[in-house]
């Protein structure tokens, strides 16, 4: 086993050689072994381009040694080859599909019912709130959230699905020794314990521009569907959500307020044929049909997503709560419409914040984190 794993690793890891080629090669001498036995002619003549022949030929078998090296070291370590029965088949029935997968946790859980979850990396207090709850229901309900372990919604789909006692799945755009971003240590481990890391770049890659398109499609293909919370128009989101189109899988969006530009994303989806989705139960019942067995059990109770369903006792602090609506709104307006003081509306914020019922965005403005 040691010894077939190391060609695959081999072969992976040398320069030029990108899922298209490493296919192209294995079909045409059937396994990483007889490629790298082949001989730099016979590459050529298979149609290799010359510089990929070469390096091949001229393969360091220890090349594959931090590897292996990593794969020894704990239990939860994973190299999953095309022909390993745990390598995912959603993502092996999608072209250039990557030949191996590092995974760090339980490799089972690649082959579980998935719903991607993906957004912006700034979202507004209301989408990540939404995206916690979305995560967390879903997870409840037997679906197994996957995202990229970005900041902002990435991060909030992984917590709320551990949160709900579910699984979770973080597709990375480096090597399995590397956290990216490192503040995501602790959560990167929560996910091993509670689901797995995964990866196709090897040991030592740090994160470069290129790769992140990559994780994207895989982020897309493992899934049966893609949710998108909030995105901008130039979101990498909205690249999740194409692939996934592509791939045939089912695409949902949030709605959000025209004023929101997290929001403008999200709204060209559905004009473009996304399914807009307002609770969990909108998810359940699109995937529930697609699976062989029923595994997805809905919530017991419908309640709006991102915070507390209750109004607050205190009538001015309702009272400040409708004046805000449901679009982003200063101090400034507030006093406008309340005609309350900026030390009593500033206090009452305070307060509804601290209860999860508003939230502050990057701007100075508040939203409300719940739909009563």
């Amino acid at each position: 086993m040691s010894r077939r794993i190391r060609d695959w690793l081999i072969l992976w890891r040398l320069p030029g050689i990108g899922p298209a080629t490493f296919a192209k090669a294995v079909e045409a001498f059937g396994d990483p072994q007889a490629v790298l036995q082949a001989g730099e002619d016979a590459l050529c003549r298979a149609g290799l381009p010359a510089e990929c022949a070469r390096a091949i030929a001229q393969a360091d078998p220890a090349l594959a040694d931090p590897d292996l090296r990593w794969l020894d070291a704990a239990p939860h370590h994973h190299v999953l080859t095309w022909d390993d029965p745990r390598y995912p088949s959603r993502l092996r029935e999608v072209p250039g599909a990557p030949p191996l997968l590092y995974v760090n946790g339980d490799p089972e859980w690649l082959r579980m019912p998935q719903l991607a979850v993906v957004g912006s990396r700034s979202p507004t207090p209301a989408g990540e709130a939404n995206a916690r709850e979305f995560a967390r229901e879903l997870a409840a309900a037997g679906l197994t959230i996957t995202s990229g372990l970005a900041l902002g919604i990435d991060a909030a789909a992984h917590g709320g699905a551990l949160e709900g006692g579910g699984a979770t799945i973080a597709v990375t755009a480096t090597g399995p020794d590397r956290v990216y971003p490192a503040r995501h240590r602790a959560l990167a481990h929560a996910i091993t314990a509670q689901g797995a890391v995964v990866t196709e770049f090897p040991l030592g890659t740090g994160p470069r521009r290129a790769h992140f398109p990559r994780r994207n499609r895989m982020i897309s293909a493992l899934a049966m569907g893609t949710l998108v919370v909030e995105a901008g128009l130039r979101s990498g989101a909205l690249i999740t959500a194409r692939l996934a189109a592509e791939q045939g899988r089912e695409v949902f969006a949030i709605p959000g307020s025209i004023h929101n530009p997290m929001a403008r994303g999200c709204h060209r989806l559905i004009r473009q044929g996304a399914k807009l989705v307002e609770t969990a139960a909108d998810i359940l019942e699109e995937l529930a049909p697609l699976l062989d067995t029923p595994t997805l059990y809905p919530p017991e109770a419908e309640a709006p997503a991102g915070g507390p369903s209750s109004l607050p006792t205190d009538p001015e602090h309702r009272e400040l709560l409708e004046a805000m609506g449901h679009d982003p709104v200063s101090v400034d307006e507030l006093v406008q419409r309340t005609g309350l003081t900026v030390e009593a509306v500033s206090s009452m914020l305070l307060i509804l914040e601290l209860e999860g019922r508003v939230g502050m965005a990057g701007d100075g403005r508040y939203h409300r984190l719940n739909a009563t």
